[in-house]
């Protein structure tokens, strides 16, 4: 595993996740590789030409994978089954993470310690906070999680604890499982 901060350049088949209406890519494990972390990774680059930001998911495998954007489609004229170019470098600033509305909603109604300890956290903190409750199979999972991070925010817990950002050793990460055809 190298790590770079260099533009890591590749190309990789657009497929549509099974049972949902969203394409994602993988990268190839030479790109990968180049990047500084198996973990999230949040990038800059072109898409088909097109500048996009983005955060890479880890597969559990020591690969990435990435969940495309309509927009960056229309930008390029792309669509399920076809190759696109991509080239990424890590980002110098880290983006805020899209929190889900559950997520929110738990946060706007928790004691005033948890909401001051998610605003004192950086945005790559926020973001496993994001992930750890996203990444829950089951809808009483993710509840339960929800509810678990309101009280370690409150005791001023500033990360989840315990869980595996890779999906390498616990197996809880992989990509979408793509439509056949």
């Amino acid at each position: 595993m190298a790590g770079t901060k260099e533009p890591v350049s590749f190309q990789a088949t657009l497929r549509r996740a099974a049972g949902e209406g969203w394409l994602f890519l993988r990268l190839p494990q030479e790109a990968s590789d180049q990047l500084p972390s198996r973990a999230m990774v949040s990038v800059e680059g072109h898409f088909g030409g097109a500048p996009f930001v983005a955060t890479l998911v880890p597969d559990g495998e020591g690969g990435h994978w990435l969940k495309v954007k309509p927009e960056w489609l229309a930008a390029v004229g792309a669509a399920v089954g076809d190759q696109v170019s991509l080239t990424i470098a890590p980002v110098a600033i880290e983006p805020e993470p899209e929190v889900p509305s559950d997520l929110q909603q738990a946060l706007e109604a928790a004691p005033e310690r948890a909401r001051e300890t998610w605003r004192s956290v950086t945005p790559l903190a926020r973001r496993d906070w994001v992930f750890w409750v996203v990444s829950a199979k089951r809808a009483e999972t993710r509840a339960k999680r929800i509810e678990v991070a309101m009280d370690k925010m409150a005791k001023g817990n500033r990360r989840p604890c315990c869980f595996d950002r890779t999906g390498m050793y616990d197996k809880s990460l992989s990509p979408p499982v793509a439509e056949e055809g």
